[in-house]
């Protein structure tokens, strides 16, 4: 029997060399880090600590015996979400860019079977962030771009992006959105809310305003992926739906039902549920769901391969999702490479 290659699209790195690199660049907002014990260190950037940041993150044997021991394949890999840095100078956060898509690029490059990579950008910077993910396509064979549920604040449809939205269409750009400064975060500071909530919110609104704001009108070609199955997306849009029909509101940039819309999204396995990932898969077809496991991180999981597999969907399915024709559709020439 063919075995299907399982690919994970979700999936963050950070190396060592590249943190030295960032630190020569720019050393006031490079990352830094402080080891805890074997496993875990403190990544800190810009003066912000992050606990705890997995060895998986910077450390490449680690990372393949974790990808062997969870049957993954190959990892889609990106930069961990600290680094994009979007409230810092764009020049700076420009050249930190390119030093993280250059290791990236280099790291595919050296294990073409056990990677592929997308692209960090300067979003708060369109233009920069559209001549840099032009770049990283034509230059570094990137696949696409991770970018920030919103930047520094700014919701993704907001008007000075539309430099980085044509070049995204016009490189065939896989773009996976990934929550960042979440809103309401004042009301989530207990609980670890600003994650188990905050999280999944942010990418629903995120999705909310590429549907409302008519980004996905204007560029009918652009990919999305949701992180983390889509945070409210799907068990919502019935709620859009009824919203655009009953309001006035939401088609002030809509035209038409956001129906249409919605049908363009893809969204990551990560949901620690069987029954809402089946939920998933039931209401928006196996082939936009693509596997994710948030490797390194505690709140991803690396049993997503078999989490898939124990789904009570056709093996057919399964394969879809595990590296077949969902991967096939969202990132191009993927299952050629």
């Amino acid at each position: 029997m063919h075995k299907v290659r399982t690919i994970d699209v979700h999936a963050h790195i950070l190396s060592l060399d590249t943190i030295g690199m960032l630190q020569r660049e720019a050393p006031k907002i490079a990352p830094r880090l402080t080891e805890v014990d074997s496993d875990d260190s403190v990544l800190e950037v810009a003066g912000t600590p992050y606990r705890p940041f997995p060895r998986g993150a910077w450390d490449l044997e680690r990372r393949l015996r974790d990808m062997d021991a969870a049957e993954i394949d190959v990892q889609v890999l990106s930069v961990t979400p600290q680094t994009f840095l979007y409230g810092q100078d764009p020049q700076i956060a420009t050249t930190c860019a390119q030093i993280q898509n250059d290791q990236i690029a280099r790291l595919v490059a050296d294990h073409p079977d056990r990677f592929m990579g997308i692209a960090t950008v300067p979003m708060q910077a369109p233009e920069l962030a559209a001549n840099e993910l032009r770049r990283a396509v034509r230059s570094l064979g990137m696949r696409g771009a991770l970018i920030g549920s919103n930047i520094d604040g700014k919701n993704l449809d907001d008007p000075a992006l539309e430099p980085f939205w044509r070049a995204a269409a016009e490189v065939d750009a896989f773009i996976l959105i990934h929550p960042i400064k979440v809103a309401g975060a004042d009301r989530m500071r207990s609980y670890y809310l600003v994650n188990l909530v905050g999280n999944p919110l942010d990418t629903t609104i995120a999705a909310a305003s590429l549907v409302f704001g008519g980004v996905l009108e204007r560029h009918p070609s652009l990919r999305f992926c949701l992180a983390h199955g889509g945070g409210f997306v799907p068990y919502q849009a019935g709620r859009w739906t009824h919203g655009w029909k009953v309001r006035n509101e939401p088609k002030a940039n809509l035209p038409h039902s956001p129906q249409e819309a919605l049908n363009r999204f893809c969204f990551d396995t990560i949901l620690h549920s069987k029954s809402s990932l089946e939920f998933l898969v039931h209401f928006v077809g196996a082939s936009r769901v693509l596997l994710g496991s948030d490797y390194p991180f505690d709140m991803g999981t690396l049993d997503c391969v078999r989490q898939v597999r124990a789904l009570a969907i056709p093996r057919a399915s399964q394969d879809t999702i595990l590296g077949g024709g969902a991967i096939s559709a969202a990132i191009p020439n993927v299952l050629k490479a």
